[in-house]
């Protein structure tokens, strides 16, 4: 079968592998039907150099087909369409039962060792735990929304919710990515009245405001500080959710929190140079929430808001490729050509 690898730096192959096949008695074959790209995935794709420890399968959101299970998995069966959440987890253990799947006790992310979601098959542990079966079929006009709720969803609702975002709330989202952008539609779904997207891009922010942003903020820094402190009377916002992850935005996010706010963060913290703002958060009582999303946990109900047309986050796909166009996905979103690859095998 064919899958995709991470060489190294900007290089990005589509080549043949093993075909996956079942290894333990929990575990499930499934056939994919679509994967995409994610901007995490970028962080290896933009380091220079060959990858240490040498290629490896790369791509962590994906949804397909069971084409096989163990003897001991009871949740799904051959047949069925079913959502991989970005991490496995057996779902029995503590952390599991705590809803924090990311830290599952037998976990694991896909690629780092295991089989990676950019390819045409992959081998699934503890199926039971992992898999949530969706019941639509191959065919159906809905699977790119419910390929989102592997990942960027999810994320962009556990950043609402780390920031406390309820009926009636007054939001900020930092970041015009696909989280960013999702992040926007899970505060409009949680009932937010308000919602300032900080993000500069035409494209993406014309779906932030499809998604329910009221209010749009292009400026960086200081001067985004500044226009937010003005359509605000100058007290903030309450709850900031930081989806990029980088120092600068950091630094705008407590700046703009109202004292007593929460930031709720789910960017991969790639760019904290200099550290938290502590000393800001210190003086105006800013808390913060959030980390690694526990998509698993989230599943069920966005799945169910999308099913019931509630919520349809797909339009954060602007790109869709076969699977041999992996490595000009990858550059077209390095390059900001486009918010989020889908890729169909």
């Amino acid at each position: 079968m064919k899958a995709t690898l991470i060489h190294g730096g900007s290089d990005i192959r589509v080549e043949e592998v093993p075909d996956p096949v079942l290894s333990e008695r929990t575990d499930a074959v499934v056939r994919v039907l679509l994967s995409c790209i994610c901007g995490s995935d970028l962080w290896g794709y933009r380091r220079p150099g060959p990858r240490e420890g040498g290629p490896a399968r790369i791509g962590h959101e994906f949804l397909g087909v069971v084409e096989e299970v163990g003897a001991d998995v009871t949740t799904v069966r051959p047949g069925d369409v079913v959502i991989a959440p970005f991490t496995w987890s057996d779902g029995t253990c503590v952390h599991c039962r705590a809803g924090v799947h990311t830290s599952c006790v037998h976990g694991g992310i896909w690629g780092n060792g295991t089989d990676g979601g950019q390819g045409e098959a992959v081998r699934v542990p503890y199926a039971d735990g992992t898999l949530v079966a969706a019941p639509v079929g191959p065919d159906d006009e809905r699977l790119t929304a419910l390929l989102a709720l592997s990942d960027v969803m999810g994320t962009g609702h556990h950043a609402a919710l780390a920031a406390g975002v309820g009926p009636g709330s007054h939001v900020a989202v930092i970041g015009d990515g696909a989280v960013g952008l999702c992040g926007v539609l899970a505060a409009h779904r949680l009932g937010a009245e308000r919602i300032v997207l900080l993000g500069r891009h035409e494209d993406r922010i014309a779906i932030g405001r499809r998604f329910g942003a009221t209010d749009v903020v292009p400026e960086r820094g200081d001067d985004a500080v500044a226009r937010v402190q003005e359509l605000t009377d100058g007290i903030g916002l309450p709850h900031v959710m930081e989806c990029v992850g980088m120092q600068s935005s950091w630094d705008t996010a407590v700046a703009i929190a109202r004292p007593g706010g929460t930031v709720g963060y789910v960017g991969v913290p790639n760019g904290l140079d200099d550290g938290l703002p502590i000393r800001a958060m210190f003086s105006n009582n800013v808390a913060v929430r959030g980390g690694v999303a526990p998509v698993r946990a989230y599943l069920p109900e966005l799945l169910a808001d999308v099913l019931a047309g509630t919520i349809d986050p797909s339009p954060v796909f602007d790109l869709e490729l076969p699977l041999d166009g992996a490595p000009e996905g990858y550059a077209a979103m390095d390059e900001r050509r486009a918010i989020k690859t889908l890729l169909r095998p």
